[in-house]
Order: C-alpha cells, then structure tokens, then sequence
C-alpha cells in the first residue's frame, strides 16, 4: 500500500529517513565498502558522516538477502544503524522496504561508495525539497546536481509515495536497479524541483569509490583530514 506523504500545510513535519544502499559484491571493486582507509572500513566512514545529518530522522543502510553480506550488516548494526534486508536483484524492492520499515513519509537515497558525502550537503538538499514541498504544486524529487558537484557527494530526496509507485510499477530492469529514474524519467506525473548547485561547478572531480584508483584517493583525502579534521566539509576535500 502507497504511503501517504503528509500534505503541505497539513502541520505534522514528514519523516525523513536517509537509506543507503550497500552490498558485497560489487563487480569492480568486490568488498569495496569493508575496505580499510584511515583506521576504519569505508562504510563505517559512510554511515558515521551520515549520523551528523540534522534534517534526518533515522538513516537505515539497505542491504541484501545474501549470506555474503552479513559482515555488512554487522558493521552497521555495531554503529547502531537499522539495517534493512531484501532482494540482492531488485534494488527499488529493498528500497521501498526499508521506507516502509522505517515509517519514512519522505526518503533521502545515498549509496555507500561515497565515504566522502557531506552532511552539511544532504541537509541542504533536504531542505529544498521540504520547501518545494510547501510550494503549490508541491514538489516530489529534489537531487544534487551531479553534473556540478564532486561525484561522491550525490544525493536525491523523494516523496514515499512516489517511491512506492515506483516499486509497483516498474517493469524496466534499469528501472528497478537505480531506484530513482522511475520518477525523474516522468515529469509529466512527478513534479521535479530544481537542482542543488554549488556557486562553482566542480563536477570534474571524482570522489565516489569504483576502482582502485578510486580508493587509494579516498584513503588519501581521508588520512589527511581525520582524526583532527573529523566534521570535514566537501571542499575540504577539493
């Protein structure tokens, strides 16, 4: 069943729940997120910069099914993050699950390769869209704009409910993989609010963690702004 975001003006604040997604069995970089980088797995680094957000009500880590990622649940369970399991192919399934486990009216959606990503920057971005929200007609998709920030920064804030029509409907396998282009793909049914941009683009750097390269610069930026540096902001790291 379609959960109902509250309506604008209806005076009871929605539930943001912030999930992300990880599993072991990334295809080039398999374990990537329980790999070490300044004392600590990428994912712990993850999930600990997303405790800080303040517009977030709970942050789940959504996980699959499969005895490969126990260890991954593990890690998250361990920092008392509620963890969410479902099907390893149906990544929108998992999604729509841990919404609904969680209570979430409105949904904030990460991916663990972004040990990186900035909860001064998942704030803003909530706050857009709350206030898209409140604005006639309201809005149901607010994202980053990956094309001017940093990759390893991204971030897409969406209603529950378009998120639960999306899990229903969904048919296309790329569809059911990344979640989110179920809605963005129809502007015509979803009303899409402007990017979040930085005031000078950066989108040519690189942050998110794919290949090995990708890691030994995350381990870097992550050596030498913790432990003296632990609230770094993203152009901390430029």
């Amino acid at each position: 069943m379609t959960a109902p975001t509250p309506a604008p003006g209806s005076g009871r604040r929605p539930r943001v729940v912030c999930i992300s997604q990880a599993r072991m069995g990334s295809t080039r970089l398999p374990g990537k997120v329980l790999m070490p980088a300044a004392g600590a797995p990428l994912l712990a680094h993850h999930l600990n910069r997303l405790r800080r957000c303040r517009a977030v009500d709970a942050v789940v880590l959504a996980t699959t099914v499969g005895a490969a990622d126990d260890p991954v649940a593990a890690l998250a369970g361990s920092l008392g993050i509620t963890v969410f399991r479902g099907d390893e192919a149906d990544v929108l399934g998992r999604f729509a699950g841990a919404a609904a486990a969680s209570g979430a009216d409105v949904v904030v959606r990460v991916t663990a390769d972004c040990p990186l990503i900035d909860p001064v920057l998942v704030d803003q971005v909530v706050a857009r869209f709350l206030a898209g929200r409140a604005a006639t007609p309201p809005v149901d998709y607010v994202a980053i704009d990956t094309t001017r920030f940093p990759r390893g920064l991204d971030a897409e804030v969406f209603t529950r409910a378009a998120l639960d029509a999306s899990a229903a409907e969904a048919a296309d396998p790329v569809e059911r993989e990344h979640v989110t282009p179920f809605i963005y793909r129809r502007p015509d049914r979803f009303r899409l609010g402007a990017p979040l941009r930085p005031d000078a683009p950066a989108g040519d750097l690189r942050w998110c963690v794919d290949e090995p390269a990708d890691l030994e610069l995350v381990r870097r930026v992550l050596e030498a702004l913790l432990p003296d540096t632990p609230d770094f902001g993203w152009q901390e790291c430029c």
